[in-house]
């Protein structure tokens, strides 16, 4: 693209539109030749895109299921998957609980991948070699007295969740918040998202949480069988 046309096509300023091709540049999405006024759309773009539609039939066929589950619980559903640098988590699809007291959170909201229950479901069933670089270069950022704050301790939380087939966020996040996670997996049986409830400490009981994990794998199976995975571990 040159930089008059999109200019003319946009009907912005000059000025306004090198800001914003700068700062699509500088984000990766777009490569200018050179010094002239020439940009061209990068390979990392066209990879968002395609993970966005993705996302769609993902978004698609979770919902129904975590309609149910809300219908269930009544708590605060999402589904989240790793944001598009593969450094947190982002909510890319929610239930609000039918209670006053609950959790408070949208969709494209970001959160960290050691201290959520959805980022310890991802990273546990992630590709090995993706997650010891990610751990390596991880910042422990403290969000409560409880947050792990070191990759060892956070190694020894991933072996637990894969043993028990779902993730835990106890107060790790956020103060009188406990949170309960699931993987879904995609047609190839790799993990694409986690499913989650979250509610209350004040709501918590070791029944409702067997309860919940209960129908958690439920609706991750459903999830998971629509994107063509028939082979659900849970």
């Amino acid at each position: 693209m040159v930089l008059l046309n999109f200019r003319n096509a946009s009907m912005m300023s000059k000025s306004t539109v090198y800001r914003f091709l700068q700062t699509m540049k500088s984000l990766g999405y777009v490569a200018q030749e050179g010094e002239s006024e020439k940009y061209s759309l990068t390979l990392k773009l066209f990879e968002l895109g395609a993970k966005a539609l993705q996302n769609v039939d993902l978004i698609r066929s979770a919902d129904i299921q975590m309609r149910e589950l809300s219908r269930l619980t009544r708590e605060t559903i999402h589904l989240g998957a790793l944001d598009e640098d593969g450094i947190g988590i982002v909510y890319i699809h929610k239930i609000d609980s039918m209670y006053n007291l609950r959790m408070h959170s949208r969709i494209g909201r970001r959160n960290p991948l050691h201290s959520t229950a959805i980022g310890k479901v991802l990273l546990a069933w992630g590709e090995r070699s993706e997650v010891d670089s990610l751990l390596s270069e991880m910042e422990f950022t403290r969000s409560t007295e409880n947050t792990l704050l070191d990759a060892d301790a956070l190694r020894n939380a991933l072996v637990k969740v894969r043993e028990q087939g779902f993730g835990e966020d106890i107060e790790e996040q956020e103060q009188g918040l406990r949170c309960i996670a699931v993987p879904v997996f995609d047609r190839f049986g790799v993990v694409t998202a986690g499913l989650s409830i979250s509610f209350p400490t004040i709501r918590f009981s070791e029944e409702s949480k067997n309860d919940y994990v209960s129908m958690l794998h439920t609706a991750a199976r459903n999830i998971s069988q629509q994107l063509g995975y028939h082979d659900y571990p849970f």
